[in-house]
């Protein structure tokens, strides 16, 4: 519990609003990576059930937002016709 104080002490302190910025050597997440994510297993740990519940759900709403951000990169891509 003391070393777990510690480490929390010594994070740096950041604003909800502000956004993290991805470590540079980190590549974007794929859906895929999401949905094999595995955890260690603790004792009285969450729900293994739940979590993968949830992780597919995120997984899947990642990957409608890469799928509408590329639809909207090939169409600024695209000259206009007018």
């Amino acid at each position: 519990m003391r070393s777990l104080i510690r480490r929390l002490i010594r994070r740096p302190a950041t604003s909800p609003d502000v956004p993290v910025p991805p470590h540079p050597n980190q590549l974007p997440l794929r859906p895929w990576q999401i949905r094999e994510r595995c955890f260690n297993v603790r004792r009285r740990g969450l729900d293994p059930i739940e979590i993968h519940t949830f992780l597919h759900r995120v997984a899947d709403e990642l990957a409608t937002a890469q799928t509408a951000l590329v639809a909207v990169q090939e169409e600024n891509v695209r000259p206009s016709a007018g």
